[in-house]
């Protein structure tokens, strides 16, 4: 069973950067996309950024122009970076890896990581 490991939470100031981690502990095979989520406490989970197999993204409305998502296959990595970060920002940000079991898309999700955007 592949693992994601999650990396590079914590508190910021508003209009600050963080640069988020999620390594793969196995390798994981027929993979679709590799995304992040968040979700703040009361809140539902929100989708935030994809890559998909082909290097193509896609964003949250939100976060264009603020947040970039980028892969190290080599490393088995996926990474989210934060700019101009805002107090709405603030969640547990997770990394999840779509892949294909049985002809069906199935997720690998991470353990989590807290971002908290306060002065």
């Amino acid at each position: 069973q592949a693992q994601l490991v999650e990396s590079g939470g914590g508190l910021v100031q508003p209009g600050g950067s963080l640069r988020l981690s999620c390594a793969a502990s196995g390798s994981i095979s027929n993979i679709l996309a590799r995304a992040w989520y968040r979700q703040a406490p009361g809140k539902a989970r929100e989708y935030i950024a994809r890559i998909s197999r082909d290097g193509s993204t896609n964003y949250k409305d939100s976060v264009k122009g603020r947040f970039t998502i980028s892969r190290d296959d080599a490393n088995n990595t996926v990474y989210l970076q934060m700019n101009n970060l805002k107090p709405e920002d603030t969640a547990r940000y997770y990394c999840t890896v779509a892949y294909i079991i049985s002809g069906s898309p199935r997720d690998y999700w991470g353990q989590g990581t807290q971002v908290t955007v306060s002065s």
